[in-house]
């Protein structure tokens, strides 16, 4: 099997045009799920083992395609890879699935029925990330969240069985203040990839600028707009912690442990007085623990929550 990365998947000419069996393609996303960093909670303990290659697959496909389009180094090249990667979607829901991750992939959007504009929606989030790099307000940046991060949340909903809209709009508040929230940890690594998230609207309110956070000059109008900014992302995941008492108490624990884990990312960002240009926010392995143990305890006794 051929264990590479998307970024050098792609210049592997043997890899791109080789026959994928079922087995193959998901043996390739079970390794390229397992085997991340940034995957600690792609297939929790508590989820039904029998949906967990399921999850392997679609976070492989969400892995191809932040990396196709973060990746690589060159945009016009990420807008190329991006455009064969939306063909191979379709190419998949057509019966005519050829890379490892469509493979395995087509098996679990027949098991499941899963549209295809989740898919899409999340590939027109990473182009739009190679052409805009600044929004003007907050209805800009909450479109680009519903393209970049609500698809994620209606997947996971769907695997597990969940097609109301109520779940849905829920699910849709707390993935976008997941996204929000990493915006505002990021605001120093998103500076490397010449990209801002903070709205204009929200700098501009309170006194602050693009090209102040462009200078990463830390400066009270700069605060203010981060604590308020903050704030917006706090009340979605407030609005979103319902849909945690709405599903299978398995996948109850990880929504509990995402929603926890984003609020407390806030708390650290508070507590370092919205000082995020001077230094990337982190949630230490104790607190993580104490994250843990708190959501299990909510699992084990659910009149705690």
């Amino acid at each position: 099997m051929f264990r590479l990365h998307p970024k050098d998947f792609v210049r592997n000419q043997e890899a791109m045009h080789r026959a994928w069996s079922q087995e193959e393609a998901a043996a390739y996303t079970r390794w390229l799920a397992t085997g991340h960093y940034e995957n600690f909670h792609v297939v929790s303990f508590l989820l039904p083992k029998h949906l967990h290659q399921d999850f392997y697959n679609v976070y492989s496909f969400c892995r191809w395609a932040d990396d196709l389009g973060d990746e690589i180094g060159d945009t016009a090249e990420s807008l190329r890879l991006l455009a064969w990667w939306r063909e191979q979607t379709e190419r998949m829901y057509e019966g005519q699935a050829a890379h490892p991750v469509f493979v395995a992939l087509e098996g679990t959007t027949r098991r499941h029925d899963l549209p295809a504009t989740p898919f899409h929606d999340l590939i027109t989030a990473f182009e739009q990330d190679q052409t805009v790099t600044r929004y003007e307000t907050w209805d800009t940046l909450f479109d680009y969240c519903r393209y970049s991060a609500n698809p994620v949340g209606r997947l996971v909903l769907y695997l597990c069985g969940y097609r109301d809209p109520e779940r849905h709009r829920l699910s849709d508040a707390t993935c976008t203040a997941l996204q929000l929230a990493n915006f505002w940890q990021d605001v120093t690594v998103d500076l490397e990839k010449q990209r801002i998230y903070l709205p204009r609207e929200v700098l501009r309110k309170h006194g602050s600028s693009f090209e102040e956070v462009e200078a990463r000059r830390f400066t009270p109008q700069f605060r203010a707009a981060m604590g308020e900014s903050v704030e917006v992302a706090r009340k979605l995941f407030l609005e979103g912690l319902p849909l945690a008492r709405m599903v299978d108490r398995r996948l109850s624990l990880d929504l509990e442990l995402f929603s926890r884990g984003g609020l407390k990312m806030l708390d650290k960002i508070v507590s370092l007085d919205c000082n995020v240009l001077a230094q990337r926010p982190k949630i230490s392995k104790t607190e993580r623990v104490a994250l843990l143990a708190r959501a299990l305890l909510h699992w084990a006794l659910p009149s705690a929550a």
